[in-house]
């Protein structure tokens, strides 16, 4: 028969273990990092509050006063960029964007299973496409939406998870007014350091649903003169270096992470491109 005092104790026990339990299941198990979030989002906004004063000394005659427009709003992301996360799971990913010595971040991640998790509001400036171009844009983190998908970079991309991208990514195109061009991957803007979304991406089912341009099955003849490289920078690629703009073109298009060499169905479709992006 048990003593009082071990009945004690296996109690406490017992209601510990349902605490740990829980606390482990919590709906918010993110409520400390939220709360940065938080707070960080308020400080933005006192900035945001903050009324214009005269930067400089005007050499005629120094203003009494400030005007303030009547006719503003919020700068609206204008590309979305995809990436795979290069990570094991989403919870891993979930915990290096809620590091902040990790110094990196998206607004969206996408779980394999379908999962959704939206970490920062659209408006905000995320640390996603690090040193970047697309054309004449280099500082793309603030133009863009970051959507990390939970991939290792050697895998398919799950159904469910596909579901869901295609999904957000409707949205934002309406939200946003995004241009059917500007939905473009980690590894096109940041050719020499990135290849994600890795080269199994469905690239061409997205253009399908208008995410991203495609080539077409028929195309015309490739003039004599055609300068593929041109054309890559047509397109948007940084051409400062030309192989590994080639690879980014090829893994994107063609779903080719090796060939390092234009051959004439690369410019087939580079001609083709051109003229669309153009």
């Amino acid at each position: 028969m048990l003593s009082n005092s071990f009945k004690t104790v296996f109690s406490f026990l017992v209601f510990a273990g349902v605490l740990i339990s829980i606390d482990a299941c919590s709906p918010k198990p993110y409520a400390a990092t939220n709360k940065v979030y938080r707070d960080q989002s308020k400080a933005l906004s006192q900035q945001l509050r903050a009324e214009p004063g005269v930067p400089i000394t005007d050499t005629i005659k120094a203003p009494a006063y400030w005007v303030g427009t009547t006719n503003f709003n919020l700068r609206k992301p204008s590309f979305v960029i995809i990436h795979h996360t290069a990570q094991n799971s989403c919870e891993q990913t979930l915990q290096t964007f809620t590091t902040p010595k990790s110094a990196v971040s998206a607004h969206y991640v996408i779980c394999k299973d379908g999962t959704l998790h939206h970490m920062l509001n659209d408006y905000l400036r995320a640390a996603h496409a690090g040193v970047s171009r697309w054309g004449n844009l280099i500082d793309i983190n603030s133009a863009s939406i970051g959507i990390e998908l939970d991939n290792n970079g050697f895998e398919p991309f799950d159904s469910l998870q596909m579901n869901s991208l295609l999904s957000l990514l409707a949205k934002l195109k309406k939200d946003y007014s995004i241009p059917t061009a500007n939905f473009i991957g980690h590894g096109d803007i940041a050719p020499t350091r990135k290849n994600d979304p890795n080269y199994r991406f469905p690239w061409k089912k997205l253009a399908e649903k208008g995410f991203g341009l495609w080539f077409d099955d028929a195309r015309d003849s490739v003039p004599a003169n055609f300068n593929a490289i041109q054309a890559l920078r047509i397109v948007g690629y940084d051409v400062k270096d030309s192989t590994a703009a080639i690879r980014a073109f090829k893994r994107h298009f063609l779903q080719d992470s090796t060939s390092r060499k234009i051959n004439d169905l690369d410019r087939s479709i580079l001609y083709n491109l051109q003229k669309k992006y153009y």
